[in-house]
């Protein structure tokens, strides 16, 4: 099983790249865009009871996944984007391609604009977008981008785009990517502390 780690972006690199920058197209995928929304949606979970993370966290998940600064994250902003992880969440809760497909169905009819390309004007290749317009607030974008990525996924696969890890310690998220035995831990620690738990278990018992 791999657990990939995103690559972080040097701070202060070139942001005027664009169509020159030969790491976009890695950087911008389907799979970057899905391993972003379940970054996001994990650290949106944590921060303070009730309050969620400081802007500052947000936006370093944002910078190490690519995005262009500046960010200009506001508290208001990370309240929705709370909200928007909390439904995206069920995407990740669903045991089949059936129930992930309902789920983000749902979310497509009730959050997100007809699709379309976009180039921001130049400043980008032409991608998908299905935001309502390209100055989305933060919220609605973090929503829309990430049910066109899941769904790309189950298109794709023809089966949930990820999970919620198994471990009874750990509720984040992560993508199941690859061809081989379906993952079950969001990382080798969470599948470690859990075998090492099991294994006293057999032991002591």
């Amino acid at each position: 099983m791999r657990y990939i780690r995103p690559v972080p972006i040097p701070h202060g690199a070139d942001a005027d790249a664009g169509v020159h920058d030969p790491d976009w197209s890695t950087r911008h995928s389907v799979l970057s865009t899905a391993r972003r929304t379940a970054a996001l949606v994990n650290v949106l979970a944590g921060g303070p009871v009730g309050g969620g993370p400081a802007p500052d966290t947000v936006a370093e998940v944002l910078r190490a996944y690519g995005e262009k600064e500046p960010f200009d994250l506001t508290a208001r902003d990370v309240k929705g984007m709370r909200e928007a992880a909390a439904l995206l969440r069920e995407v990740f809760a669903a045991e089949s391609a059936d129930a992930a497909a309902h789920v983000l169905n749902r979310l497509l009819g009730a959050h997100t604009g007809r699709l379309r390309l976009t180039s921001h004007q130049g400043a980008s290749p032409w991608h998908p977008h299905v935001d309502r317009a390209d100055d989305a607030p933060w919220p609605e974008w973090f929503l829309a981008s990430s049910c066109l990525a899941l769904t790309v996924l189950v298109w794709d696969r023809q089966r949930p785009p990820g999970r919620i890890c198994a471990s009874g310690s750990c509720r984040n998220v992560f993508i199941a990517q690859g061809s081989g035995p379906e993952r079950r831990y969001c990382s080798r620690r969470c599948a470690t502390r859990e075998r090492v738990a099991a294994h006293r278990r057999r032991a002591d018992g």
